[in-house]
Parts: C-alpha cells; structure tokens; sequence
C-alpha cells in the first residue's frame, strides 16, 4: 500500500458511470486512468469499443455527430449502421460482415455488421503495479442463425501510454461460419490537421475505387476540413508479419503508433475523410477489406470459422511525447 494515497483510484484504475438523457441514456463507460497520462472511456454497451482516447489531456481520437448512441437504436439493414456511428477512437465491424452491405449466398448482409452495437456482458477489471486489464464478452447468438462469441481483453500499461486489445473470436455453433473483423480506429483533431504526418511502411498500397485512385500520390497528405468532400480508401498491403502504421502532430510533438500482425490482420485500410466536421482519418487494420463479403468470398479473402474453432488477433496501440 502506498502510505501517501487514501484510495487507489488517486493514482490510476477504473469507474464506472452510465450517461442520462439523449440516444446514450443508460449506456455503460469505463473511465480508466494508467497513472501517466493515458485516460480511455470504454463502452461496454457498444461492443467494448473505445469510445474516448486523450494523452495528456489532449484527444487522439474522432467523436462523430452522432455522440453517444445506446444499442437499442442501431438500425441494421442497408447503411443504417451510420446512424449510431459514434466513431470514437475504436468501432469494432464484424463479426459476420464488414464493409459495404451485399448479398451473400442469399444472405442481405448490412453496413459493418452489429458486433459493435451489442452490449458486453461477464464485464470486469484488474489492476496490479504493471498495467490495468478490463475483459467483457460479447455475443452474437440467436436461435437458426449464427453464434459467434467475441471475447475482449484490454490491456493498459502503467509503465508508458499504451495498450493492448485482445480478442479471442469463437464459433460455438455447429456449422461453419464466415469471419470477418475490422478495428475501426479514428484518429481526430488536434492530433490529426493538415500538419499530421502519416506513416505507413507499407511495400504496395492499391485505391479502393477510382476517386481514390485520382489522388493516391498524396494518400498520406492530410489536408484542411472541406466542404462536400468524398471519402477515399487506400488499401496497404504489407510484406511479412510486421504491420504499422503511425500519425505524428508537429504542433504537440505526440505520436500514435498502431502496431498488428499483418498475416492474421491481412487487410489494413487507410480511410482518409477530409469533411467539414466529418474530419477524420481511419488507421484500421483488419482481414478484409470494406468491399462486400460477397467480393472478398470471390476474392479469396474471405475467413472461416469451423464449428468450436476459435481465432485470436491483437492490436497494440502507443502514444510518445517528445521530450
């Protein structure tokens, strides 16, 4: 016990809160401290996803317009998706689509599918002297349909700003199912402006559509918010296991490194928006890409899920300050 503290959430660790009034009324956040500057709202009622990221009291990530949305307004069919789009600094897509809504095998697929719309349950937290871990279960099961169980770690360091997400992904059904996750991750202003440098190591990067094909000499250029501006992808293909991706704001000396295994995560996608309040860049690393289930099954890339097979993935993220 350290004699100087009365409680140990002095320092660093975890609370709980719910949100009262508008479309987040009810919702569940984890605020978690580490002790050296790193402060993470989790929201256990969307997924476990990142909903807040600031070092240093400055934000990392993007809140969309949407704010807050409890789970019992997401739409799922078409793009409705978008209409609870919180963003935040990490939105989990999948488990069983990601991307544009399709048609698979007979099967209407919407945007992104629902896993990070679905509340967490068996939620809980530790804290020892080297980092904080919260865990939740989430799971999308139904009766005739699919039953996929994603199971959540984040781990937080108390030693430096960073942290780990694990998930172990589940098949506990009794037929094949397809696999497909996303790691959202939204980086926001003041961490990201025209100033930002982006870097990306990656050995060939190839434009989602031809939009984004007419700018691809300055995929990594980050430009002022601009009236009416359309989204363009990028998709970064990396050679070995090594995959990363890093933003860099000159004005705060801070960088965000994203770091992933890139055979597991083998289709990472740059989102570069550029809007006018819809200001924000994607560094998501992932394995598909946001075209469809329908094209990454004639692509090949489509994953499977055998009956009681789990699949394990893992993201690092750390933020430094220049001294």
């Amino acid at each position: 016990m350290n004699p100087y503290i009365g409680h140990e959430s002095q320092i660093s660790g975890v609370e709980e809160h719910r949100l009262v009034g508008g479309k987040g009324d009810g919702m569940r956040l984890l605020q978690a401290e580490n002790g050296k500057g790193l402060t993470m709202t989790l929201s256990p009622d969307r997924g476990m996803d990142i909903s807040r990221l600031r070092v240093n009291g400055v934000n990392m990530g993007y809140f969309s317009a949407c704010g807050y949305v409890a789970p019992a307004y997401y739409d799922g069919k078409g793009d409705g998706w978008l209409k609870s789009f919180t963003a935040g600094f990490m939105t989990t897509c999948g488990l069983f689509t990601v991307g544009t809504p399709s048609v698979d095998e007979g099967e209407e697929l919407p945007l992104h599918g629902s896993i990070g719309n679905l509340p967490a349950e068996q939620v809980y937290w530790q804290e020892d002297a080297d980092c904080i871990r919260v865990c939740g279960v989430v799971k999308d099961e139904a009766i005739f349909a699919r039953k996929l169980v994603l199971r959540r770690e984040i781990e937080i360091s108390k030693k430096e700003n960073s942290f780990v997400v694990r998930d172990e992904i589940e098949n506990t059904g009794d037929r094949v199912e397809p696999l497909e996750i996303l790691y959202h991750m939204n980086m926001g202003y003041p961490l990201l402006d025209e100033d930002s440098v982006v870097t990306i190591p990656a050995k060939e990067v190839v434009p989602r559509n031809e939009h984004a094909a007419e700018d691809i000499e300055n995929c990594l250029r980050m430009e002022k918010p601009q009236a009416g501006y359309e989204e363009r992808c990028y998709y970064h293909k990396f050679e070995g296991k090594e995959g990363k991706a890093s933003i860099y704001q000159p004005k705060l000396g801070m960088e965000l490194a994203i770091t992933f295994d890139a055979e597991s995560l083998d289709g990472f996608v740059e989102w570069k928006m550029m809007g006018v309040r819809d200001y924000v860049l994607g560094l998501e690393p992932g394995n598909c890409y946001p075209d469809g289930r329908d094209v990454m099954r004639k692509t090949g890339m489509l994953k499977f899920l055998q009956p009681g097979e789990s699949k394990r993935y893992e993201v690092k993220v750390e933020v430094r300050k220049e001294t």
